[in-house]
Parts: structure tokens; sequence; C-alpha cells
């Protein structure tokens, strides 16, 4: 029989698989299974969170990624706050006749501003539901979706990150190579402000001599109708074809770090993807990969829990988990997805970014319990 626990929302993609394993997981509770809205009916009319009744309930937000009509509601709700913003933008009635296509990377300052937008509603319904608790606040996730705000976040909090550089808006690839030679970064990550998997970034190393353009590794293409997203890391070359990948990524705002040496294991660099639950670190990742770039959809591949914890020294360990919970606990959330690496031979750790949906984490476990599991536990307590 169900348990009597207050029954949870959940606000995602109806047949996502992010949604179905946390039903699953509340099914293995004995929770009755949750109430979904969608984030296509949010977009479109989120009075409708008004028409359930105000009684205790516990709201997960979730990500809301992976359907393109969503991604087609941001961009409209977006379009007006990107106008007169840099980047690139497109109207409402052109993206009715725009055609699908997989991969396709479509102004994607605009569809974040749309997203905030969709954020603002849901805060304001939610304030008139005060028996609602929230797993994660729109506010905060709306924080964790901009690696400019959150990396100098936690550089004021002590937190070590990798050093950045602040540009100034309209920053083109020439002034990008100016301020990269006057921090000294021969390596820099340019990465989409509000982006996520890894799918707008370009590791850049700046050619040694004056006016040389360098080269870049990115998954990001330019094919007949815009840019591209592809599951495959590439080295990019040609000047031309460098510049046009940062211009990009400078007008639609980016963080830009410093790329630090990264610990090995087996020969390989490795990071970790350490989910945060209730401001613990509960579940680690090892992200191994021959390139910087460890994404495991873009070639990297799950390292060995065991020789992780036999490579790092404990000191250090310790140091980089207390850096994950001052993360989480900057963060109004019951769990934050943080991307952590080692410095070469351990010789410190830096915090990369966090993540409001860092947590799908199939087939992971700790005492039995996969992630959802975990989650679901902290949200009762």
């Amino acid at each position: 029989m169900p348990s009597a626990a207050p029954p949870f929302l959940i606000i995602g993609n109806p047949g996502n698989r992010r949604v179905t394993l946390f039903q699953e997981a509340l099914v293995r509770a004995g929770l009755l299974p949750a109430h979904v809205v969608a984030w296509e009916t949010v977009a479109r009319a989120p009075d409708v969170l008004l028409e359930l009744p105000d009684t205790e309930r516990i709201v997960r937000i979730d990500a809301a990624g992976e359907d393109a009509a969503v991604e087609r509601l941001f961009l409209q709700r977006g379009y007006e706050d990107a106008l007169g913003t840099g980047c690139d933008t497109v109207t409402p009635e052109a993206l009715d006749a725009l055609p699908d296509e997989h991969g396709r990377v479509l102004c994607p300052r605009q569809q974040h501003l749309g997203f905030l937008r969709v954020l603002e509603d849901l805060s304001a319904r939610f304030a008139l539901r005060p028996h609602w608790r929230l797993l994660s606040a729109p506010d905060a996730i709306a924080d964790l979706f901009d690696k400019r705000i959150t990396s100098r976040r936690y550089a004021g909090l002590g937190i070590p990150v990798p050093p950045f550089v602040d540009l100034p808006s309209g920053a083109t690839p020439d002034v990008l190579r100016q301020a990269l030679r006057e921090a000294d970064f021969r390596e820099a990550y340019v990465k989409l402000s509000c982006g996520s998997s890894a799918s707008c970034l370009a590791v850049y190393r700046p050619g040694r001599t004056e006016g040389a353009v360098g080269s870049l590794l990115t998954s990001l293409h330019r094919g007949a109708t815009g840019w591209f997203n592809s599951l495959k890391v590439r080295r990019v070359t040609d000047a031309r074809d460098v510049d046009a990948v940062l211009a990009f990524l400078l007008r639609e705002g980016s963080q830009v770090e410093e790329s630090r040496p990264k610990a090995r294991l087996g020969g390989d660099v490795f990071d970790c993807r350490v989910v945060a639950v209730s401001g613990e670190p509960a579940f680690t990742v090892v992200r191994q990969s021959r390139l910087p770039i460890t994404n495991l959809h873009l070639g990297g591949y799950r390292g060995d829990l065991d020789a992780f914890h036999a490579a790092v020294p404990p000191r250090e360990l310790e140091a980089a988990m207390e850096s994950c919970r001052a993360v989480a606990r900057a963060h109004d959330c019951l769990h934050v997805g943080i991307d952590l690496m080692f410095e070469d031979f351990f010789q410190g750790h830096r915090v990369l970014e966090a993540n409001a949906f860092g947590d799908l984490l199939p087939g992971l476990t700790r005492d039995g319990l996969s992630v959802y599991d975990w989650e679901i536990r902290e949200a009762l307590r």
C-alpha cells in the first residue's frame, strides 16, 4: 500500500527517461507516482499549476531538454529579451518555418533567456502555493545555468576554481586572444555560459606568435543551415574556422577559464561528477578520456572508482569533498551535480562547474540505492 508521505509533483518532459526513472524510484519507495506537469504546458500556460490544490506537496523541477517543442517555446519566450544583446536571434514567425534538424544549435542565448522567463513564471506561481516544498528553487536553477555567475560566486567563497578572465560585451576573437596573453593562459576553455553536456565549448590554444590564431578542440561544426553539435570532438586548425567557432561562442556569452592539466588514471586524464544530496557528496562518477573533454557522450568512459580512491591522496580527496559541500551550500537545491578535477600529480583540485540537473546517472548505486532512490529518501526526511 502506498505511503502516506506528501505526494510528489514533477515538472518535466513526460516520457523522458528522467521522469520515468524517477517514477520507478517512487514506486520502489512505496510511494504514489508523481503528478507530472509538462514543461510545454507551463511554458504556455503557467497558471495550470494554480489549478492544483494547495495541499502539502513535494515539487521536483527536472530538466527541460531533449524536447524540440519545449526548446521552440523557450526561443519564442526569449526573443524580445535577446534583441540588442548581440547574440543570434530567430523571430517567432521564422521559427515556425524552420525544420527540426538533429543536433542543431539554434540561438542558445535566446533559448536560455526564454527558459529564465519560464522559471520566473514558476516562482510567481509557487509563491501562491505555500504548502508546496521545492526540492530546487527556480532562482537557484537559474544561477546554476550561468557558469559566469557560479564561477565567481565559488571563487568569492574560497572554493578553488580554474582562473578565469572577464571579457567586455561584444568581445571578438582578437580581444579574447589579447586577454589570454595578458593572463598568460596557454590554453583555455571557452564555454557557452548557459550551455550543458559540452555541446557549446572549445578548448582553445592560441598561437605562440603575435597574430597567430592557433587551434581548438570542439564538438561544434557549421553546416549549411547553421551550427550543429556532433558526438565527435574534432581539432580545428584553419584560422577562419577557429575564429568562426570562437566568435559564435563569444557573442552567445561565454565563460573563459584556464585549461589546467588534469591528473591521470591508467594513462588517461580524468575528472569527476560528484552528486551532492542534502549538502553531502553522495555519488561519484570518474570520467576518463584521452582528451581534455571527458564527457561520456563525447568519447569519455566511466573510470574505476576503486582505482580512483587508491590514487587520490586522502587529504586531497577530503579537501575536494569539502569544496563540493561548499558548492552545495551555495545553492537552494536538494541535489547538485558538481564537475570536479584534480590537478596533475594530485597537486590540488578545482571545481569546474555545477549543474542543476546533473543527477541522471543510471546504473549507479550506493548501499543498494540509485541516485533517485537516495534523493527521495533525503526529500522525505
